[in-house]
């Protein structure tokens, strides 16, 4: 199993800073480069693939801009673990293929921890063996995770549906 490093954030992180208006005339590559900066400044240049956002309450607050979710796949995060989360950015994240884990307890995850996150997300293993107990995700937006997010998942399926169509279609073309 995978540890992650814990990046920590206060409440009330809102899309802007996660995807500055400055920036968003540029594609998600630049924005990205940006990303809470307003809070962090080096965060966008020091976090790394796999690594986790731990906030506070209300993270992904404000505008519906999915370049919120967008920065933060780009930069390679794993995962955002909060109590909860803006409603427009939780829909945008699991349509983008970004794991949201709500979690109570997230406050008491430490800055640069490494912690564990059960296959079904439905827990989060602090380095000093304490488990917290998290919300339980349904699976279709696991899947739809897994996959990339919405427009991957349908992708497949389409195809997936077009290979079974065909091969339908073929057999019961046989003589």
């Amino acid at each position: 199993m995978k540890t992650h490093r814990v990046w920590k954030f206060g409440p009330n992180i809102d899309t802007d800073a996660l995807a500055p208006g400055h920036a968003m005339k540029y594609g998600i590559e630049k924005i990205a480069q940006h990303c809470l900066e307003s809070i962090r400044a080096e965060f966008a240049q020091l976090v790394r693939p796999g690594d986790v956002i731990v906030a506070g309450e209300n993270f992904g607050i404000g505008s519906s801009r999915e370049q919120a979710a967008g920065a933060l796949i780009q930069l390679g995060v794993a995962a955002v673990i909060a109590p909860f989360f803006g409603g427009l950015f939780f829909r945008n994240a699991f349509n983008l293929g970004l794991l949201l884990i709500t979690c109570e307890q997230a406050h008491t995850l430490e800055e640069n921890e490494q912690i564990l996150i059960g296959e079904r997300a439905d827990w989060v293993e602090a380095s000093n063996g304490r488990r917290l107990t998290c919300e339980t995700i349904p699976d279709f937006l696991l899947d739809m995770v897994g996959k990339g997010g919405l427009l991957p998942s349908l992708r497949q399926q389409l195809a997936k549906n077009q290979a079974a169509g065909t091969k339908h279609h073929s057999e019961s073309a046989t003589p």
